[in-house]
Parts: structure tokens; sequence; C-alpha cells
């Protein structure tokens, strides 16, 4: 989290307005490894860690290549004279890495089911998520201060002179020190037999489906605009903030992401998974709606603390009924498919959703910060649908024997 604070929070403003991308272009950058990374878990890494029950070793090989992939893309990004071809190779290599670096992803969502009991998963998942607010804090302050170079330096200096590529690659090479005292996990024939009477008699298609499609609008609503936002927050004829100021208003997010996971635990029991993740959903549309109708930078900053308290709650939450829809033997290739529905949304839903609309308007004449505006509006709509879908599913699961 580290790593994603300090490479992507800035990237966007990076290809925006140093290289010279469209706003639908920039989006590029997580559309295309985000369908890569979903095809590979599903259909690659998700098979082998299922044929071999191997977790761990899936996540220290995903880190290692792709933080050595990471340092060859920032000179390959400089070679050429061409901004516009610096930020398409930026793209088209990020893809190449997330080939690789999907290993991980794969490898510690099966890794927490296996070596946590069903109780205590959601519980876990809320801690993690507190931890990884703290890295993603102190990434987001470090890429604001390197980003200019401490103000001393042009703004992109942090990309363009390769600080930014090689802390982030840094940061996935130390990752994998601690990973070095996790179990391997995996789920062994006898382990199988066993859990397979409690767990798999509970598995149902339908649910599980409609829990899918759910989790799809919910994402692509919340996370269209994570692309966009940097790009609507240092706007010149908006809020035109600093490197540094953005940084400041991320890192309210990543404050409420940290005291949320310190009691997500506890709160998610008391209420239920289910009633857990329809309130996460609610705030988000919630932090939306402000985005969409009002500009003043008090109600930014309360929107985005309402993104982080959303983040961890329904981060936990769907993680948890994933957990129990989805059976052991068979949690490498459908976690793949959960995962996909939070993966894809960070990059299909800017590139098809917040994107055009945000281009779109702008050359119909309106302003960038109405049609901005809009496509907060539009992401606010497509959450809200899939927290109404969540009701469909919780009903139907309940008359389901």
């Amino acid at each position: 989290m580290f790593r994603r604070g300090l490479f992507y929070s800035y990237l966007t403003i990076y290809l925006r307005h140093f290289l010279g991308l469209s706003v639908t272009t920039t989006t590029l950058f997580a559309t295309l490894p985000m369908i890569v990374s979903v095809i590979s878990q599903r259909y690659i890494w998700g098979v082998i860690s299922d044929r071999y029950q191997k977790r761990r070793l899936l996540i220290l090989w995903g880190e290692i290549i792709a933080g050595i992939l990471t340092v060859v893309l920032w000179y390959l990004h400089i070679l050429p004279d061409d901004k516009a071809m610096a930020g398409y190779i930026i793209i088209i290599g990020l893809s190449v890495i997330e080939l690789f670096w999907s290993m991980s992803n794969i490898g510690w969502s099966a890794l927490i089911s296996d070596i946590y009991e069903e109780s205590r998963r959601g519980s876990i998942m809320g801690k993690l998520e507190s931890f990884g607010g703290l890295g993603r804090m102190l990434g987001v302050l470090s890429g604001g201060l390197l980003y200019d170079g401490f103000g001393q330096q042009f703004s992109g200096w942090g990309f363009y002179h390769g600080a930014l590529f090689f802390i982030s690659s840094g940061a996935m090479f130390l990752s994998t020190l601690p990973m070095l005292m996790v179990p391997e996990g995996g789920v062994s024939s006898l382990e199988k037999e066993q859990i397979i009477t409690r767990e798999t008699s509970r598995y149902n298609p339908r649910i599980f489906q409609i829990f899918i499609v759910a989790m799809a609008l919910i994402n692509f609503g919340r996370n269209s605009i994570s692309v966009t936002l940097a790009q609507y927050l240092t706007l010149p004829g908006g809020f035109h903030l600093s490197s540094m100021t953005l940084g400041n208003i991320v890192n309210i997010r990543s404050v409420a992401i940290i005291l949320t996971g310190l009691v997500s635990g506890m709160v998610g029991k008391r209420l239920g998974a289910g009633n857990y993740l329809t309130v996460g959903t609610g705030i988000s549309v919630l932090s939306l709606l402000i985005l969409g109708m009002f500009e003043t930078i008090e109600l930014v900053c309360l929107s985005s603390f309402l993104m982080g308290v959303s983040e961890v709650i329904i981060s936990a939450a769907s993680y948890e009924l994933a957990s129990i829809y989805i059976p052991p033997e068979k949690r490498g290739k459908l976690f793949s498919v959960f995962n996909a529905t939070f993966f894809l949304s960070w990059g299909i839903a800017a590139t098809c959703i917040a994107g055009p609309i945000t281009d779109l308007l702008i050359q119909a004449g309106r302003s960038a910060v109405s049609a901005y505006q809009v496509s907060f509006n539009v992401a606010a709509a497509m959450t809200a649908s899939g927290m109404i879908l969540l009701f469909v599913l919780f009903a139907y699961a309940r008359r389901s024997p």
C-alpha cells in the first residue's frame, strides 16, 4: 500500500499534465493492466494455485518480478523524445508487469481464507486495511515530496528522473521479507475432505453470481473516479491544488482507513457481513454525491474521509461474504472472479465511464469542473444500483435452502 500511494496517486497527473495524454487515454494505465491481471489470475495463477495449493510462493515471485520490471519500465519510458509515446510505453509496460504481479494478488486472496477461520476473516481484513492505510499515507506523503523534487524541480521530476520508480521497486522487494515468516497456506487432501462437508455444502452458484454482479456495480461505480479525481483537484480552473496539498487530502482518506480498520472487525460482527456491506456502500454513494454537488475544499475533505471509511467496510465485508460463498477447493479460480470486480473497476470504469463523460462534456462546451462533477454523479448512481442488488441478493439467500 505504501507503493500504491507513492506511485499511483500521482501517475495520473504525470500522464495528463506532463506527458499530455487525454483524460480517457490516461485511464488506460489502469484499464489495460487490470484486464491482464484478471485474465492471468483466472486462467494462469488461479489454476496453478488450486492445482498445487501454493499461495506464499506466488506472492514472493510476483513481487520480485514486478520490482525488477518496474526499474526496466522507467528506463524504457525516457528513451523516446515524444512525450505521448513515453506515456504509451508506461501504459503497455504496466500491463506486462501486471501479468506477473497478479501472482501476488491471487496468492494473498486465497491465503487469508486458508490460514484464518471463517469467523475471523472479516476482522483480519479490517486490520490489514488499517495497516495498509498507514502505508498508503506514508507513500502519498513521500510521493508528494518527490513528484516535484521537494518543490525544487519541475512537476513530474519524480517520475521522469526515476525516483518514484526506484522507491516503488524497493518497496516490492522489502515486502517479500515478512512474507518469509508466513505459512505457505493451501489445503491438503485430508483437510479438503474435512472442510468440504462444512463449507462446500453451502455453495450456491446462483447466489455467488448475484453477489459478483452486485460487487461489480459497486466497485465500478466507486472506483470509476479513482484515476480522474486527482486531475479534477489539480485543475487550473478549479481547486488547482499543489501535489503536497493533494497528498494531504488523499491522506485524509488514509486516516479514515486506519481508524475504521481498527474497529471494523467488532462492528462487522455486530451488524453481520451483509448489513455491514450495505452500510459501507451507502457511505460510498454519499461521498460521491458530495463531490458531484459541491465545490468547497471542506466538503472535498469530508468526501475523502467517507471514501476511506467505505473502502475498509466494503473490502472487509465483501471478502468475508466471498470466503463464505466460495468452496475451499475452488478458492484460486473463484477468488480470481471476485478480484476481477475490483481490479477491472479500477481501470475499465474510468476508461468507459468517467473518462469519456468528462471528455465529451468538455468538447461540448461545459466547463472542466462541471464535466468532472457529472462523472462523479454517474458514479454515485451506479454504486447505488449495486446496493439495490444487494437487497435482492440477501432476500434470495434467505429463501434458498
